[in-house]
């Protein structure tokens, strides 16, 4: 169960429809008081959840906070870790936002050392993430 987690920070992203209306935000665990969170604007899950990350990578570097991040996205966890999110978005006047904020993630993790880890949430032991919506 989740008492094993001391301190962390969980993210998570929900999207209506694909590509459609998407919000991310971050959780700190164990108080549950959430720390940010941005949209909605025209994407997709999967860039809310990479976008999501890097937010958190990138706030934990600027206050000097050094705990771990969890997901429960593979997809965005993959594209993390590869500096580079494999989105087939088309370019629309409505996504043009989300794109040049991956664009923007994807620069900063080209330019940043990842500091913390970003590990897996275990939803079928600790259920949802704490991050979640609740729009399922």
């Amino acid at each position: 169960m989740t008492e094993d987690i001391k301190e962390a920070l969980c993210v998570d992203a929900a999207c209506s429809g694909n590509p459609g209306p998407m919000e991310y935000r971050g959780v700190h665990l164990p108080s549950g008081k959430e720390v940010f969170r941005f949209g909605p604007i025209q994407g997709t899950n999967n860039i809310g959840e990479f976008l999501a990350i890097v937010h958190a990578l990138a706030l934990m570097q600027q206050q000097n906070i050094r705990i771990p991040i969890y997901s429960d996205s593979v997809s965005g966890m993959a594209w993390v870790r590869n500096r580079k999110a494999k989105t087939t978005l088309g370019r629309t006047p409505q996504t043009e936002q989300a794109l040049e904020l991956v664009a923007r993630a994807e620069k900063w993790l080209q330019n940043n050392p990842i500091q913390v880890p970003v590990l897996k949430w275990n939803t079928e032991q600790w259920g949802e993430i704490p991050a979640d919506f609740g729009r399922k």
